[in-house]
């Protein structure tokens, strides 16, 4: 990679300003000052700014994280905190949640720094499947099953959802497979049924299933078997 672009990248300034930074002699490679922004860096060299290493991320990154109740699924929220507060990666900022999660959802959440796969995970046109443990505040109905299975009305949409899968563990505790991703679906779509959800828990994101080794808010890198589950492709 050339100097002035991983500057740029790093420092989150422009190129322009990159080469002011270059021409003070504030830019070692290895320890040596180096002023012209088309030198080509490796990996295994040190590049640092001001004195300050600069930690070289070596092509995209994928990790899950157990998310739990009052964190949002952003890198940056005047309000509430984020996700990023469990995240501790260089450039941790530069991730993004594929697929979201409510402030109040907990269980499994994607993070990547790869637009493209991350894309495969939300893209409705995919079918990524969703799996979700739902705790309901009245006894499931005996015919939710089918409903969900021909699709049910969403409050505001013009369409019927995309058939899900219900599998009944108690009368209030229920998993629910979708393929789709509407605003608050799976809320929405037990208020068409006349129930409530009074907790919701993402067990897994099409063949990536939340590590049980991991409590709530710990994260691990995925695995290249979990990452190549998301086909991107060629």
């Amino acid at each position: 990679m050339r100097l002035d672009k991983f500057l740029s990248q790093q420092l989150e300034i422009s190129r322009n300003l990159v080469s002011r930074e270059l021409r003070a002699g504030l830019v070692t490679i290895d320890g040596e000052i180096v002023k012209s922004g088309s030198t080509k860096i490796t990996p295994e060299q040190e590049v640092a700014y001001d004195g300050n290493v600069l930690t070289q991320i070596l092509g995209p990154r994928y990790f899950m994280l157990n998310k739990p109740v009052g964190y949002v699924c952003s890198t940056d929220d005047p309000i509430n905190p984020t996700i990023v507060y469990f995240i501790e990666e260089p450039l941790a900022h530069k991730l993004h949640a594929a697929g979201r999660l409510d402030i109040d959802t907990t269980g499994l959440v994607l993070l990547t720094d790869n637009g493209q796969w991350s894309h495969r995970i939300t893209t409705p046109k995919h079918h990524c499947e969703k799996t979700y443990l739902v705790t309901l505040e009245e006894p499931i109905a005996d015919d939710v099953a089918l409903k969900f299975e021909k699709g049910v009305q969403l409050n505001g949409e013009k369409d019927l959802t995309k058939p899900a899968k219900l599998e009944i563990i108690t009368p209030t505790e229920v998993k629910l497979t979708i393929s789709e991703g509407k605003y608050h679906q799976v809320k929405r779509m037990f208020a068409a049924v006349g129930n409530h959800v009074s907790a919701l828990h993402r067990e897994s994101i099409g063949e990536i299933t939340l590590d049980e080794s991991l409590g709530e808010g710990e994260y691990r890198p995925l695995t290249e078997e979990e990452i190549n589950s998301i086909h991107i492709p060629q």
